[in-house]
Formats: C-alpha cells, structure tokens, sequence
C-alpha cells in the first residue's frame, strides 16, 4: 500500500513505563503524535528523552503499558506476538547504531535474511539485494564478512537490510553514532535519496544535526515528552 500523505504513525496518550525493582521508570510519557507516509522525521533529544523508546515501539519491539499506537493500520497495542512479528516483518526496516550484521554471514547473506525468513524465493530475495547493494556502492563487497568492512560500508550494508522486504517505513536509531563525519553524512544522504525518491517514509532519532535540511518534521522530546514539532525543511 502506498502511504505518501496518509496518516502512517497515530500516537494517542502514548506511555512506556518501566518497572525497575520497587520504581518506576518512564521511558515516554502520555504522547500524541501522528505522521505522515513520506515524511522523513527526526525524533531529537538528549539521552533519556525517550527517543530510542518510541522506535522501539513504532518498530513492534515493545508494546505500550497504555494508550494507543497504530501504524500502518496495525494496531500495536492489541497486537499478538504472531501479528507483531508479521508486522516488523513487512512493515519496518530497522537500522541501528552498532549495525547488528551477523558476524559469519556475508554482507549478501547479512542483507537476504530477512527476506529468507520472510518466505520469499531465493533467487527473487538474490536479485533484489544485488541490486541494493550495487546502489549502495558494495557490489565488490557481496561476498565479505562484516570485519571485513569499514564502518560506513556496514552501515550501509545495513541500510540494504532494512530495505530487502520493501517497508513502508524505515526506522534508525542514532544511524551516525559509530561513524565519522564523512561516512556519517554519506549515510544522511543516502537516506535523504531514499526518501526523495522513493516516498520512503523515514523516522530517524539522532544527536546530530547531519539531517537537519533532509527533514520534513522535527520532534524534540524531553523526559519522554514531546515539547517541540517543528515542520518544513
């Protein structure tokens, strides 16, 4: 389904809070949010502000202890494990600050994964993550483990992943925080191009300011409140 100007994320008195011995720990706090399919959203904040939480809960790693969280018409809240891994499945691309490729695998294996255990056929997984990989630049790296690259390429390699199962939105948490400068705005800017042209909605929780003129949307958080959205580049 094409999302672009849809409501894609609906956030109605969104809380996690997390129970650490005798206390409570609040990871966000009573949020209302909605965004749009092509948005490329950044969620900002220092840490603690609840950033890392809301993906984890937009991605279906986690589920709310109240309010209500619907994305891509899948209601979060209510789903069952089956449904949530379906939805984490079709749904999102995860990419994440310390990549998480799998250390024996090859950077094609790495990128077919996900769509393997999705169930889709080889040769059609094959195809399309050459072909992700060729645009990313890593057609010379098909067949090389991760400690075989540099930073920026297992970034991008993860980039491929998150993208094999053709998600509506992709989701990065702090994508540049193991890169530096010139690896981490290549990285910006291939996310830019993504959205650009593709109508890739992106959500992406970051410290730094590489993304700022990408953006569509900012959102500030505090102590796992929203204090600030900002629209328009």
């Amino acid at each position: 389904m094409q999302w672009d100007g849809k409501r894609l994320v609906v956030a109605r008195g969104l809380s996690r809070i997390y129970q650490l011995g005798g206390s409570e720990v609040i990871g966000i706090d009573d949020i209302d949010l909605e965004l749009s399919g092509g948005d490329f959203v950044l969620l900002k904040g220092n840490s603690g502000s609840g950033k890392s939480t809301l993906l984890s809960l937009i991605a279906g790693l986690d589920q709310p202890t109240r309010g209500s969280l619907i994305v891509a018409d899948q209601d979060l809240q209510r789903a069952t494990s089956a449904e949530l891994t379906l939805f984490r499945r079709k749904v999102v691309g995860m990419v994440f600050q310390s990549f998480n490729l799998l250390p024996t695998l090859t950077v094609m294996e790495n990128v077919c994964l996900p769509a393997l255990l999705a169930g889709h056929p080889d040769r059609e997984v094959e195809k399309k993550a050459a072909e992700l990989l060729h645009w990313l630049n890593l057609a010379s790296r098909l067949e090389h483990l991760p400690a075989q690259l540099s930073g920026g390429e297992m970034q991008r390699t993860a980039i491929a992943r998150a993208l094999i199962n053709d998600p509506a939105i992709v989701l990065a948490d702090e994508p540049t925080g193991n890169l530096d400068s010139h690896n981490g705005q290549a990285v910006i800017d291939l996310l830019g191009e993504l959205n650009r042209n593709t109508g890739r909605t992106i959500i992406m929780a970051t410290h730094s300011d590489l993304a700022n003129s990408s953006a569509t949307m900012s959102v500030f958080l505090r102590d796992g409140r929203i204090v600030e959205t900002i629209c328009g580049k």
